[in-house]
């Protein structure tokens, strides 16, 4: 693990933090990040492969292109959210400067490589210390996942908005309530605004469950995981309310 988030991936948390590897030479396996953005064929191919190793039939990938989304946001975003937030640290996340590994049997994301540790930005704001990591990593991987699955991109962002969710959560427990945790997270998740002016595409995916003897946040839109073989509604889907599922509740 790199030494510098060892303080905070420790024990059963340690894997979170082995995902992200910083070594001189990547792994001959280690494809280019940028590659992924700019070879559909490449994207295709990782799709098809999942969509094997899920039991998918057929042409429909949207809900394989979102299932692998997960996987690629689980490796990714722990080690590098927790030290862009926490220790307010920058690992380099642009598409030229990582590498990724993905599994010979369900070519999901397994492990990111990057050649140099990055630096700190002490005091610096969330759009220099995470604005990079979407606008010019994540953004165009859901483009182009979008153009080879035909999946919607609100859900790809969805995705990312309930992890970096989680993720905050755990960053808040972790460094005590910081304020400059709080502040990431309501820049990122909270605002209607992006940092330059644009909509935010990460904001407002929950509203209250209809249904429920209790407030049970939904989310905005469907990751729809429910399409994939053995898979069903989860708890905060939004496609699960009185209307759409009249034995839930």
């Amino acid at each position: 693990m790199i030494p510098l988030l060892q303080p905070i991936f420790q024990g059963a948390w340690a894997p979170l933090g082995e995902t992200l590897v910083c070594a001189a030479r990547p792994p001959a396996d280690a494809v280019p990040v940028q590659r992924l953005i700019d070879e559909p064929p490449r994207v295709d191919e990782l799709l098809r492969r999942h969509a094997r190793h899920r039991g998918v039939a057929g042409a429909d990938l949207r809900a394989v292109a979102s299932s692998w989304c997960f996987a690629y946001l689980d490796a990714l975003l722990p080690p590098v959210v927790a030290a862009a937030s926490v220790l307010q640290h920058v690992f380099p996340t642009a598409p030229h400067e990582m590498r990724v590994v993905v599994g010979d049997d369900d070519a999901a994301p397994r492990s990111f490589h990057i050649g140099h540790a990055g630096r700190a930005h002490p005091g610096s704001g969330c759009a220099e210390r995470l604005a990079p990591l979407v606008d010019l990593h994540l953004a165009p991987l859901f483009a182009q996942l979008a153009r080879c699955s035909r999946v919607a991109p609100k859900i790809l962002w969805g995705n990312l908005a309930r992890r970096l969710d989680g993720l905050f959560e755990q960053g808040l427990a972790l460094s005590g309530h910081a304020p400059h945790v709080a502040l990431d997270r309501d820049t990122l998740l909270g605002r209607p605004l992006w940092h330059d002016g644009r909509t935010n595409p990460l904001m407002a995916r929950q509203r209250p469950h209809p249904g429920a003897s209790r407030t049970i946040p939904l989310h905005r839109q469907c990751c729809l995981f429910y399409r994939l073989p053995g898979e069903t509604y989860c708890s905060a889907c939004p496609l699960r309310s009185t209307d759409a599922n009249p034995g839930f509740a």
